[in-house]
């Protein structure tokens, strides 16, 4: 049994389309301010459930109309070419009365915000007296048919926005339709409610059985303007379902037309004409270009109308490349060949079959492999044939191939003839499968997929053409590496170490050039490693942020004796004598003292040799160590003892990182000065860490610190200490 239908009707700019378009839950319609876009029957098939879930889904078919009395916007009556669009008011309002005809349903749209105007007047009186449009395109107005049914109409007030709008709307009950129903299509007001109304009033013509409509197949029908789209439709259709006309653009929608064919289920969406992008009259036509690609891409089968009595274009090329880039199987129709055909051509000889043929290869090398069929579609002449061709070339689209077989072939294609390599490489096949159809989808997996060109997927297309099922149907290959190996790869590059630009070989270390860092078992305790006098840990020294703690009691010191610390037996024999000589002392710079220096729980200070033939004396360090800033005293560092220190910076003050110098096999610890927290050493005061061996114009110090000069440093010594002095 067929489908209940609803039409939609009313005055032009109340929303019917965008009515349409809410209960579709689709851009079917073309939804604009103009007047007169809608033009002919624009329908959509909507499943309704019921309120309660406690009945079955309903289908229901809607049909859009055009706006009843005004069909050409204000100064727009003549298009961009001339033509009077006013001579399209018979064919819109016999589609009108055409939906009214075959309904069973009729909503009357009224905008509730403009209220009720003399025209709403006008068209409910039509409607009661069923003579609403036209019953053909050249009959007068107002004729009413001898046979016509009387259908229920039901007035639904539009535009309603919020509870304020719904007193308005009531005023609609004074046209005789009972209570209006109320929904706004903008925000979805009260649209639940229009939904539930809808299920109980649409009658019901089916078993609650009977399955959803469906179709064995949809193809659309593409081309330039005037290429026949329209005729061939309504050939198809049995009647004149669209309007016909010689006004060039006169089908804007997309309107899915459905018939059947030989017990076959069909659904032919006839679309606007295309033309050159800047010759378009406003956004109506761009709404139609993207309403025509959202065709293709839902069609199974794509017919591609050429006219044959004008000669191929730059727009039907265009057109052309639609469906080449869906993948969509492509029929060449010749349309109007009962006009070309027998025609003198240009070498002065009459046109045949195989002469058009060859001047469409040359004019579409990008369809090569798609049939060409010639047809007129105003007699009806190789119609039936041409859409026998289109099921056909749906079911080689929907065809499988084992993968054994691609296998077994793509193998040997690539064995006998593979891509040519530039960088050395020699292609190689793991596996070739099928994975989807319409279109034919198939995954070839190699070792590199860079090695297969274009050229070569080209070369392989047609092999595949030649020995699978898939002669004239478009083919979408890809060409991947193994992703097993891409994740490894991957992988292992996130797991490489960083690479220290200054060659360091411990990859979360970045040293700079020039200063070593030490190494466990070297002489220097690493923080990790344990503590050499004892189960305690070691103790993080931090001399404050006074510069004077550095240098209290300096000169009671110098008469002082120290004893060895004991900690780290060879830390006690080190002193300041070992690790310098005269001529180091010479060219000592001054060496900040490091405030991060750990040592044993029982500091006692050493007592270094000093060479006073160059003014030069090593500073002691103070017998009070400053707190630190937690208020605790913590271990003064001893002279020529060398420190363990933290290679990363420690206590909340922060520090830099220490290298130990090399001399004599034994390290010494060195800092540079500059971070947060930490008090540099006073002008003119020699640090307690002993010179590593190298010149002082040798030493790289950390961020933050300057480097001085040998003889700055001894000018500066010298005022400091008789300063003190």
């Amino acid at each position: 049994m067929p489908i209940p239908r609803v039409a939609i009707v009313g005055r032009p700019n109340v929303g019917k389309s965008s009515l349409m378009n809410m209960l579709a839950r689709a851009k079917v319609s073309i939804v604009d301010p103009t007047p007169g876009v809608t033009r002919d029957r624009v329908s959509a098939i909507v499943l309704l459930a019921h309120p309660d879930a406690k009945g079955p889904v309903r289908p229901v078919e809607f049909v859009d109309t055009g706006g009843f009395g005004v069909y050409t916007a204000e100064g727009e009556r003549y298009d961009d070419v001339g033509e009077d669009l006013a001579k399209l008011t018979g064919s819109i309002e016999s589609q009108i009365a055409a939906a009214v005809r075959d309904a069973d349903l009729v909503l009357f749209a009224v905008d509730a915000q403009a209220g009720v105007t003399p025209q709403d007047e006008e068209i409910a009186r039509l409607l009661r007296e069923q003579r609403l449009g036209r019953p053909t395109a050249n009959a007068p107005r107002g004729v009413r048919e001898p046979n016509a049914r009387r259908v229920p109409v039901r007035v639904v007030a539009t535009k309603v926005d919020g509870p304020r709008w719904e007193t308005h709307a009531m005023e609609m009950s004074a046209l005789g339709f009972d209570e209006p129903l109320m929904v706004s299509a903008m925000n979805n007001y009260m649209r639940r409610d229009l939904l539930d109304a809808l299920y109980f009033l649409v009658p019901h013509t089916q078993d609650e059985n009977t399955p959803a409509p469906h179709a064995d197949m949809k193809f659309a029908i593409i081309g330039k303007r005037n290429a026949g789209k329209s005729t061939l439709v309504n050939t198809l259709a049995g009647e004149p379902r669209m309007i016909v006309s010689e006004i060039a653009g006169t089908t804007r929608d997309a309107v899915d037309v459905r018939f059947e064919m030989d017990g076959k289920v069909l659904v032919a969406i006839d679309t606007a004409g295309l033309r050159k992008k800047k010759s378009f009259a406003g956004p109506v036509e761009w709404y139609a270009f993207d309403r025509l690609k959202l065709s293709v891409d839902r069609a199974d089968v794509v017919l591609l109308l050429i006219d044959a009595t004008t000669p191929v274009s730059q727009v039907d090329q265009q057109v052309a490349m639609l469906a080449q880039k869906a993948f969509k199987p492509t029929i060449i129709v010749v349309n109007k060949w009962d006009l070309a055909e027998g025609k003198v051509g240009p070498k002065g000889k009459k046109i045949g079959v195989d002469d058009y043929e060859q001047y469409l290869r040359r004019e579409m090398k990008g369809l090569w492999y798609a049939p060409i069929s010639f047809i007129s579609g105003e007699t009806g002449r190789n119609v039936r044939e041409t859409i026998d061709l289109a099921i056909e070339m749906h079911q080689q689209a929907s065809m499988r191939v084992t993968t054994g077989k691609l296998n077994r072939m793509v193998g040997a294609i690539v064995e006998r003839n593979g891509p040519p390599s530039k960088i050395g490489a020699q292609a190689k096949l793991y596996y070739v499968a099928q994975t989807g159809v319409n279109p034919p989808t198939i995954i070839m997996v190699v070792n590199k997929p860079e090695l297969f060109a274009a050229n070569y997927q080209r070369f392989l297309l047609n092999r595949f053409r030649e020995e699978l099922p898939f002669t004239e149907v478009p083919i979408r290959l890809v060409i991947r590496g193994k992703r097993r190996e891409e994740a490894e790869a991957e992988r292992a590059e996130k797991s490489m170490p960083v690479v220290d630009p200054f060659g360091s070989e411990d990859p979360f270390e970045i040293s700079e050039p020039g200063i070593e860092l030490p190494v466990e078992g070297e002489g220097v305790e690493l923080p990790h490693a344990p503590h050499a006098g004892g189960d305690a840990a070691p103790v993080s020294m931090d001399l404050g942020d006074d510069a004077d703690a550095y240098f209290d009691d300096e000169d009671q010191d110098d008469e002082a004796d120290g004893a060895p610390a004991s900690g780290d037996e060879e830390s006690v024999d080190l002193e300041v004598s070992d690790v310098m000589t005269p001529a180091a002392a010479d060219d000592e710079d001054e060496i900040e003292e490091d405030p991060f220096e750990v040592t044993d729980a029982a500091p006692v200070s050493a007592s270094p040799k000093r060479s006073r033939s160059n003014d030069k004396r090593s500073a002691k360090p103070s017998p009070n160590p400053a707190p630190g800033p937690r208020g605790k005293k913590t271990a003064p560092a001893t002279r020529g003892q060398a420190a363990r220190t933290s290679k990363s910076t420690t206590g909340k003050s922060g520090g830099a990182k220490t290298r130990p110098g090399k001399h004599d096999g034994k390290p010494a610890s060195k800092r540079g000065g500059g971070k947060k927290g930490v008090a540099p050493a006073k002008r003119g005061k020699a640090s307690s860490k002993p010179n590593s061996g190298k010149k002082s114009g040798q030493l790289s110090e950390s961020k933050g610190s300057s480097r001085s000069s040998t003889k700055g440093s001894r000018s500066r010594g010298k005022k400091t200490r008789n300063s003190m002095r």
